[in-house]
């Protein structure tokens, strides 16, 4: 008999349901030697050093949401007529768990990351996860997997949930079979050296998303699509791509994987809307909140490049940043087009950012207070 996810009572979930689940634990029967795990975890970098274990958790018609177990990190062994190959039909989350300073261990907002999640799956015509399931399978690894986290700077343990669509057929139609999963890697910070202002190439030749697209849907395609952009990007000696909008090439959206904010002289805040275009960012959702309870004016509100150039060469744009889980808040100091660049304050990180940026790492790390009940403990 396959591991089922159990409801009170003993009943097998459906997928509409959610209760706290049981995971079957099948441990890994080779895990890193702990002085391996001390070494890899003195500079694990961003994305290269994973933990010994991962979720799995399946979908099926027939069972619903079930086969939740704890096991070995391995390669999954995939049919290749399997649907995501040829469909991409394909979501993921990106989130964190952080060490506190009683060496205890807490993700931060979990259930936004659910709620997106859902969302995303939703959209991409998938069979959605029910969001108790989701966080608990994250707290589940986290609690098998804490003694990843680094004790260093910037340290955490990245969580990549993801689901995949497992049913094999060749046909445009959404799967009936479906794989979740959450992976660990134990990460430093993104940028070395703190927070460097970095320079963006604002992309003419290519868009991230259109008006009823995927912008809003934390899926593979949209990622994939900004590649040749930050490529473009790169080749211009920029760190990270900017796109505009997909009509008009006019309206500043976000970058290639975070969202942005302006801050002007008057120390307002302007990040542009969510239309459904751009990713709803966990993190800019917190930091428009943290800016509001500092006190600061922040508007959603649309900026056009060229708009952005003027405000800058007059001193009104003052500071600029961009904001996500991996990067969390990162000053942006110089914007370059095709017909000339532009420097944004003094090209450097302003106080506003930096201050926002110390705000939302103390509270993620349990070292600030948390009126907003965002820190979860989980160990």
């Amino acid at each position: 008999m396959p591991n089922t996810v159990t409801l009170a009572g003993g009943q097998p979930a459906d997928p509409a349901l959610s209760e706290t689940p049981v995971f079957a634990f099948e441990p890994n029967a080779a895990p890193l030697a702990a002085n391996e795990r001390a070494a890899q975890l003195v500079n694990p970098g961003f994305g290269r050093v994973f933990t010994d274990h991962m979720v799995t958790i399946r979908y099926s018609e027939a069972e619903g949401w079930h086969d939740a177990k704890i096991t070995a990190r391995a390669p999954f062994t995939m049919d290749s007529a399997s649907a995501v190959l040829h469909y991409a039909q394909e979501i993921f989350e990106g989130m964190k768990a952080y060490r506190l300073p009683d060496g205890g261990a807490a993700l931060f907002r979990p259930t936004a990351n659910a709620a997106r999640f859902r969302s995303s799956a939703e959209r991409m015509a998938m069979v959605p996860l029910p969001e108790d399931l989701f966080v608990e399978s994250v707290r589940t690894l986290v609690r098998q997997e804490a003694d990843w986290i680094p004790d260093i700077d910037g340290g955490a343990l990245y969580l990549r949930p993801f689901m995949i669509a497992s049913e094999v057929f060749l046909g445009v139609k959404p799967s009936t079979e479906y794989l979740y999963a959450v992976i660990a890697s134990s990460v430093g910070a993104y940028f070395k050296g703190g927070a460097p202002a970095v320079t963006l190439w604002v992309s003419q030749d290519y868009t991230r998303a259109a008006p009823g697209g995927t912008g809003a849907a934390k899926c593979g395609g949209n990622y994939a699509s900004s590649l040749i952009a930050q490529a473009e990007a790169t080749r211009q000696g920029c760190d990270q791509v900017l796109f505009l909008d997909a009509v008009e090439r006019r309206w500043i959206e976000e970058l290639g994987g975070m969202n942005i904010f302006f801050v002007f002289d008057d120390g307002r805040l302007q990040t542009p809307p969510l239309t459904g275009t751009i990713l709803p960012g966990i993190t800019r959702d917190s930091l428009i909140t943290l800016a509001r309870d500092m006190g600061l004016t922040v508007r959603e509100e649309p900026y056009a490049i060229d708009q952005c150039r003027a405000d800058a060469a007059s001193g009104r744009l003052r500071e600029a940043f961009a904001c996500g889980t991996a990067a969390v808040v990162t000053p942006i100091g110089t914007m370059r087009l095709a017909d000339g660049g532009f420097d944004i304050g003094d090209g450097g990180a302003g106080e506003t950012t930096l201050r926002l940026r110390q705000a939302l790492i103390d509270l993620q790390r349990g070292i600030a207070p948390d009126p907003h009940g965002w820190l979860e403990r989980v160990v």
